[in-house]
């Protein structure tokens, strides 16, 4: 079995441009990355380690443990060296297992391929060794091995994740084009609100962005909504160090006297749903949650706090119908309800953007799935500036 205290190649993948703030979170957890790319970060860990990353981890979609990088010229090589691995040291012969596989090699067009050709060379070694195999599937459940292959460069790791980290499992009622978790932890962190001053979210929607201000502010982790991952089918698993980081990430929980974090909409089933998530999150009495017109929604006076907007933007240019005077609202509010405080809008059009009518401080570039978008940050300053 393999040693989980040894140190090896990690990496941790997230979205496109979140590699910043995946950085900040692991520099705070105490890791020093080596390198880090858009999509991904690496750094030398042991799986103990990948344990204290999964659990804590906000803005991450996998950690992964590298077995071995290797030279693969084709397709016909992948059964014949993927199946000289010592997977017996890895996984038990009655453990449920998966493949993903990144490609981008001319002789496999096709990822689907890659991953039966991973499959069955593992299950027929442990064929061959010991007269059973163990099942497959596609469900991220069990064991989860990944195979990156680029030109001749491969390299096969444990997925110790399992389901992607992205989704921090608390949601159970999405609403109306939900902001993904790991999205809204990471414009948060980008707004660099100090977790102590109000977080003022009109237009709240199904309250993610709400919802993850207050977890960050107190200390909740998203393994506290979650009990499994990949890691825990990997022989050598000690369930004991599990349960111990489980531990001290639970004490980690806090207090914030005078905490204000408000958010409004004016649909009362958005508000309701909100409710249910915060609730199911541990944190519904943390937020003051109002259903209203965003102009109307309760700004504490403060000269730190911040108030942030994710309002629709439609999918594509010409898509804007009435949200420009939305937009032009938007900025009104700010500018005469909110001086003292940053004011963020995330979106995906820049045009509607314009109509804010604000100068902004900062556009900071990030993608909601597909759609080019921006965190846009305005200072908003009381009397003249």
């Amino acid at each position: 079995m393999i040693d989980f205290d040894m140190k090896g190649k990690v990496a941790v993948t997230c979205k496109d441009r979140f590699a910043p703030y995946l950085e900040q979170e692991l520099l705070a957890l105490g890791f020093r990355p080596k390198s880090i790319a858009r999509t991904h970060i690496e750094l030398y860990a042991s799986l103990n380690d990948c344990i204290d990353m999964n659990l804590h981890l906000r803005t991450a979609s996998h950690v992964l443990y590298e077995i071995k990088s290797f030279y693969l010229h084709k397709a016909d090589d992948i059964y014949r060296r993927i199946k000289a691995f010592p997977w017996e040291e890895y996984l038990d012969q009655d453990t449920y297992f998966s493949v993903v596989s990144h490609v981008d090699n001319e002789t496999a067009n096709n990822p689907l391929f890659v991953n039966v050709r991973v499959k069955d060379a593992i299950v027929d070694r442990f064929r061959e060794k010991f007269g059973r195999r163990p099942d497959t599937g596609s469900a991220k459940d069990g064991a989860v091995i990944q195979l990156f292959w680029k030109e001749t460069q491969a390299s096969i790791y444990i997925n110790t994740s399992g389901e992607t980290l992205a989704k921090h499992g608390y949601r159970k009622i999405p609403g109306h084009a939900p902001m993904l978790e790991a999205l809204a932890s990471a414009t948060i962190l980008a707004s660099d609100w100090d977790g102590r001053s109000p977080f003022v979210n009109p237009m709240c929607g199904s309250g993610t962005l709400a919802i993850e201000a207050a977890l960050m502010a107190t200390g909740r982790y998203p393994g506290l909504f979650r009990d499994n991952y990949a890691f825990m089918y990997v022989k050598g698993y000690d369930e004991a160090v599990y349960q111990k980081i489980r531990s001290k990430m639970e004490n980690k929980i806090m207090d914030v006297p005078g905490l204000r974090i408000i958010a409004s909409d004016i649909s009362e089933q958005a508000v309701l749903f909100a409710k249910e998530n915060a609730g199911i999150a541990g944190v519904e009495e943390l937020i003051e949650f109002e259903v209203c017109d965003f102009e109307d929604t309760t700004v504490p006076e403060n000269d730190n706090g911040v108030v942030f907007f994710n309002p629709e933007y439609g999918e594509r240019l010409g898509e804007e119908g009435g949200l420009g005077e939305t937009y032009k609202r938007m900025g009104d509010f700010m500018k005469q309800k909110c001086a003292g405080y940053h004011g963020f809008i995330f979106t995906g059009n820049m045009v509607l953007a314009k109509r804010v009518g604000l100068r902004t401080s900062r556009r900071i570039e990030f993608y909601n799935g597909t759609i080019d978008c921006r965190l846009l940050k305005y200072e908003l300053f009381k009397g003249s500036r």
